[in-house]
């Protein structure tokens, strides 16, 4: 199956903006605009699209030209990263969402329906967290018998010296 880049190229070949569903011309954006309007940096737009969240196709001249729907998919992705997201569960996602056009409300609804429990589990956890945080002594070994953060009962002493996250939560005994 070709590439979402490889599909469009045709379209940007001689620099003539994309067509649309119905046939019309599809204004097509510079990196540079892409930026501009997005507030990231080229180097970021260029990673972006690397790791596979965003596509542009070639100009003529061999230059990047993004579609304008670009735009709302960047907006979505800064969204997910201030959420806490990884960059791997936000292109899972955005993998779902169609080619072609602006992701719309229904898209957006379906998306953060499926990252809710998991920011639902990371609020829990940062709420526990900031409630004992009191007790801790930021030594960051994480290992003492008396961590009420991250290593309850010393579980994971055995596993050697440094910081090492166990993945019960404290207090999941209780």
């Amino acid at each position: 199956m070709p590439s979402s880049s490889s599909r469009s190229a045709a379209a940007f070949s001689t620099g003539a903006p994309s067509r649309g569903l119905a046939g019309a011309a599809v204004p097509s954006l510079t990196v540079g605009e892409v930026a501009a309007r997005s507030g990231l940096a080229v180097s970021a737009l260029h990673f972006y699209e690397a790791k596979g969240l965003i596509a542009s196709v070639r100009s003529g001249g061999n230059q990047r030209r993004y579609p304008r729907s670009v735009l709302r998919r960047v907006a979505v992705i800064k969204i997910a990263q201030r959420m806490g997201l990884p960059l791997a569960t936000i292109a899972d996602a955005l993998q779902a969402l169609p080619e072609g056009r602006t992701p719309t409300v229904a898209d957006w609804r379906r998306l953060s329906a499926a990252w809710r429990e998991e920011l639902d589990q990371r609020i829990a956890t940062l709420t526990r967290l900031r409630d004992q945080l009191d007790g801790c002594i930021g030594c960051g070994c994480l290992s003492l018998k008396a961590c009420p953060l991250r290593n309850p009962d010393d579980s994971l002493g055995a596993t050697g010296a440094g910081p090492h996250f166990s993945e019960a939560e404290p207090g999941a005994d209780d």
